[in-house]
């Protein structure tokens, strides 16, 4: 055989052996000598590897500086399986041996398995930067450079030797974690030790380092940002100012020393953004001014973060006072009065922190990442460690197992949830690992799956295996809201078999006020009723509650919504479908959970309609049916009932409630913007007038024996004529009639009449659903006018009689239900009157203007505020709408686009035709829009109509809540509005007034 096909022979058994390049990998062997490829102990601790070729390549680099380490290696198979074990997973730890191959000894013999002691790595650090490890506050040697250097390069000696004892499993994730933050701690004592050194004043203050997050836990990364916070006090006779400034030089040179980037490379940011006041307080602070801030104005997230503070540089005997002062505060802060909001910002900012083309491979912050067990476990000690002490753990597991311990998470569950911590920990550790960068992704590239599923011993499908287990694992840890807090609320509540611990009632009631429910034990009522007994249905709802407990968390009144869902689950809970929806079309559960936990107004239409839940599981069922369509199904029931006008309004109502939730469900998922939901609430309305007057035509003919003798319209005025109703607006309307031919005008009269009255009272019958009043008071007289009138009778008044304030009126009218001919007929009638040629003139304006100021000076409840009133107040809709129909009423008869009766396509319109800036009209816009979301959402939260925001804190926040804003924001509501107004009131002053 030639010595090519020899070379291609051993290159290709390599390659099968598990060298991505067998060619390389024989010249690299070659290189290290003739016997190290027939060296099946080296081939096979190479193959062994996570990385072969990595291996081999490092072990080539380090052969070049120190020929000694192939023999060390021969000799000592521990050694071999260590720097080999290393070398295959991590390129970064590679080159720190090939610059300082000395360090790889320390792999060799009994000292490469026993774990180092904090003292002993706090005294090889200090002694590294050239200081006394003796001393109590020791100082570099003079040379910087040296010092810096020197603590680069024994902290990465240290790495290697702790690396080597992880990837072969000497040292379990609890002791490598805690290793780490002990070697964290002593590269900042080293690093104190440098800044003494540039710090003269550096005596004048005692200094104390707390360690934060990971580090104060004892729960490091190889590579991770080092949370601090620095607390100072002055010596004895030394101004508090000046120590304090001296503290802080410490503070800043300490940082400086582990950051900088030098020929040996960089450690870790050492960051102090956890400190009161973030990045805008003092660096370093008393333990006085601590105590201070965290009394008077901590959230609960720094409380949060205070369960891992702990002393790890410095001077510990402060750093231990500064921990015992702080501590009882951490433990009362779920008694805290914002403590709910404070935990929702927390679970949004996480969520807010992942990048979306990285959320499903993020292990730290991405669904069913490290953050998500790490917050479950710190909220559950908020919430349960004010009573009891054993679980005021700093460690995650730890933690972990004393809650299991105390039967506050199911045995079973725990374990599944360290499993899963400790293995995305690890899969953490291994991506670090590789070029020592601080990284959380998990790579989609092929080869650098490989190298992690072979890191966990994984070989025969290594990226298969790997990738199932890192998505097993992440499955788990993504259901730990069900699993840390509501599962265990039904184990207190009801008997379900199998379980080996359940939470007490007081800790469920606990956990449930943590979350946000304002009556726990009511809740535990409603859980116990939906959840107990064996049927399919209980079966269901035990599956089904756990998720939605959180969600109903999440929405403005929990209370509400577990209540809601369990009487719409009593009117339902037999219905196969329902069950069949909730359990398998997850969007359904958690918008009912949604709704009922948001909308007073709208839970109410579902439980007289329960069946409505139906749509909520696709979106397009949240598209508004078109008019006609709901036109042919009013018409339909009105005849189906025709001997009986009460039954046939009754249908109609069941429709429109149907028809409301839809709406209703729709804004409040924001698939509908206002104009959206004024459009379909007023033809929903039309449909509603049209089919209750069909009824009481049919019912006044019947009584009459005979048809009626006169045609008869209604036509929409106010919000209903500019397709702008409100869930709570009337029906303004007016009624026209015109007497057939031949017809006695007294005989019409007294038809049309009776028709207006019958239609009225049929709308105005009780019912469960939210009622439809019409309202005719905006007809010629008022209240005092007769109630109907003939198309000639209008004309005649208007011609004689009409206001300024009836033409502005009229602006909105257009035909809303009955004869459509006739209804044409009127609105060509008023067409002059409100689009007069030539315009209005100054006294017309100056008469609107007077009934304006008078409207807001005497309409305005009293007690109101008037920058809170949406209607009425400062920059609110009659700010927006009157200049809007001045614009119509001056300009109208000459310019065809004014004519329309909704109000944003007015403006639009003005803007289009020059007679209004577009900048104007952006802000009465938003002004109108802000106003009239406010409006419904007042309906939908409270079930009631009102007009101005709610003085109430709680109404107010529910309300900003439905708009879409976050729970803590409803002052930002309040700001937005009060913004959007008095910009709105500003062009209002300016354009109406004329000032």
């Amino acid at each position: 055989m030639s010595a090519e096909s020899r070379m291609q022979t051993t290159a290709g058994r390599l390659a099968r052996a598990g060298f991505a390049d067998g060619a390389r990998a024989e010249r690299l062997l070659d290189d290290l000598g003739p016997e190290a490829v027939g060296d099946l102990d080296l081939l096979g601790a190479l193959v062994g590897a996570a990385e072969p070729d990595l291996a081999l390549l490092s072990l080539a680099r380090l052969t070049e500086q120190d020929p000694s380490v192939l023999g060390a290696m021969r000799a000592e198979e521990g050694l071999r399986a260590r720097l080999l074990g290393v070398l295959g997973l991590s390129a970064a730890l590679g080159e720190h041996l090939f610059r300082h191959p000395d360090d790889w000894r320390a792999l060799s013999g009994e000292q490469a398995v026993r774990r180092p002691t904090g003292d002993e790595l706090r005294a090889g650090l200090i002694a590294a930067v050239g200081a006394d490890p003796a001393d109590a506050e020791p100082v570099a040697g003079p040379d910087a450079a040296a010092a810096m250097d020197g603590l680069r390069a024994a902290y990465r000696a240290r790495l290697l030797h702790l690396a080597a004892r992880d990837v072969t499993g000497v040292t379990g994730l609890p002791e490598v974690t805690s290793e780490l933050s002990d070697l964290a701690a002593a590269a900042l004592e080293a690093g104190l030790a440098i800044a003494r050194r540039d710090v003269p004043e550096a005596a004048d203050a005692r200094l104390a380092v707390i360690g934060m997050g990971k580090c104060g836990a004892r729960e490091l990364n190889y590579i991770s940002d080092v949370d601090v916070v620095f607390v100072a006090e002055p010596r004895e006779g030394v101004d508090e100012t000046k120590a304090l400034r001296a503290a802080t030089r410490l503070a800043q040179g300490m940082m400086r020393a582990c950051s900088a980037s030098t020929p040996e490379g960089a450690l870790w940011e050492v960051d102090a953004a956890l400190r009161p006041e973030g990045k805008a307080g003092p660096l370093v602070r008393t333990l006085a001014s601590h105590v201070t801030y965290y009394r008077r104005w901590a959230k609960t997230w720094e409380f949060q973060a205070l369960l891992k503070a702990r002393p790890i540089a410095g001077d510990l005997t402060l750093g231990g006072e500064y921990v015992s002062a702080v501590d009882e505060m951490v433990w009362q802060a779920a008694a805290r009065e914002n403590f709910v909001e404070d935990v929702q910002a927390m679970r949004r900012k996480v969520e807010a922190n992942v990048r979306a083309d990285q959320a499903d491979r993020q292990i730290k912050l991405g669904p069913g990442g490290l953050r998500d067990i790490e917050f479950a476990v710190q909220l559950l000690q908020l919430v349960h460690g004010r009573a009891d002490g054993l679980l005021r753990r700093r460690a995650t597991l730890p933690a972990l197992a004393a809650l299991s311990r105390g039967g506050y998470v199911g045995r079973d569950d725990a374990k599944a949830l360290a499993e899963a911590y400790t293995f995305l920990r690890q899969v953490e550790h291994l991506l670090q690992l590789h070029r020592l960068r601080r990284t959380h992704v998990v790579p989609d590239e092929v080869t650098e799956l490989r190298r992690l599923g072979r890191a966990f011993g994984m070989t025969a499908d290594p990226v298969g295996e790997f990738t199932t287990r890192w998505r097993r694992h992440a499955m788990e840890a993504r259901r730990l809201h069900e699993k840390l807090f509501y599962r265990p609320l039904l184990q207190a509540v009801a008997r379900l078999p199998g379980e080996e611990a359940r939470l007490s009632t007081a800790a469920a009631s606990a956990r449930l006020s943590a979350l946000g429910y304002a009556d726990p034990a009511g809740a535990l009522r409603h859980i116990a009723a939906l959840t107990s007994g064996v049927s399919r249905r209980a079966a269901i709802q035990r599956t089904l509650l756990p998720v939605m407990l959180g969600w109903f968390a999440d929405a403005p009144d929990p209370d509400a919504g577990l209540l809601g869902f369990r009487q719409v689950s009593d009117k339902l809970g037999t219905s196969p479908w329902y069950l069949r929806l909730l359990r398998d079309e997850t969007a359904a559960a958690e918008r009912m959970a949604r709704i009922l936990g948001t909308s007073r107004y709208a839970t109410g239409l579902l439980l007289n309609a329960p069946e409505a839940v139906a749509m909520l599981g696709a979106d397009a069922e949240l598209v508004p049916r078109a008019k006609a369509t709901l036109a042919a199904e009013a018409d339909a029931s009105v005849r189906r009932h025709a001997q009986d006008a009460e039954k046939a309004v009754a249908s109609v109502r069941g429709l429109r409630r149907r028809e409301l939730f839809r709406t209703a469900v729709a804004g409040l998922v924001g698939r509908l913007d206002i104009e959206d939901v004024g459009q379909a609430l007023s033809e929903l309305n039309d449909v509603t007038v049209q089919a209750a007057l069909d009824a009481a035509i049919h019912k006044i003919s019947c009584e009459r024996r005979g048809e009626l003798p006169t045609r008869f319209a209604v036509i929409a005025m106010g919000r209903l004529g500019g397709y702008e109703c409100s869930y709570g607006s009337d029906a303004d309307v007016m009624f026209v009639h015109a007497p057939l031919p031949g017809a006695a005008d007294r005989e019409a009269a007294d038809a049309a009449h009776a028709v207006a009255n019958e239609l009225r009272r049929l709308l105005a019958l009780p019912a469960t659903d939210p009622p439809l009043l019409v309202d005719p008071d905006l007809r010629p007289e008022g209240r005092q006018g007769p109630l109907v009138r003939t198309l000639s009778s209008y004309a005649a008044y208007y011609r004689r009689w009409s206001s300024p304030w009836e033409s502005q009126a009229l602006l909105r009218a257009r035909f809303s239900a009955g004869d459509a001919g006739l209804g044409a007929e009127f609105v060509e009638m008023i067409e002059p009157l409100r689009y007069p040629p030539g315009g209005i003139d100054e006294a017309a304006v100056r008469e609107i203007r007077r009934l304006k100021a008078r409207m807001e000076a005497e309409r305005l409840p009293r007690g109101a505020d008037p920058l809170l009133h949406t209607k009425l107040g400062r920059g609110g809709l009659s700010d927006v709408e009157w200049p809007a129909q001045l614009i119509q009423l001056r300009h109208a008869g000459e310019v065809p686009e004014l004519r329309t009766t909704r109000t944003l396509a007015a403006l639009r319109a003005a803007v289009g035709a020059g007679l209004l800036p577009a900048a104007d009209e952006e802000v009465l816009a938003e002004a109108w829009r802000f106003a009239s979301q406010i409006r419904d959402a007042i309906m939908l939260v409270r079930g009631r109509a009102g007009d101005s925001i709610p003085a109430d804190l709680r109404e107010r926040g529910m309300i900003a809540r439905a708009l879409g804003y976050p729970p803590d924001g409803s002052e930002d509501f309040l700001e937005d509005y009060l913004r959007a107004t008095r910009r709105a009131r500003a062009v209002a002053e300016r354009v109406f007034y004329g000032a």
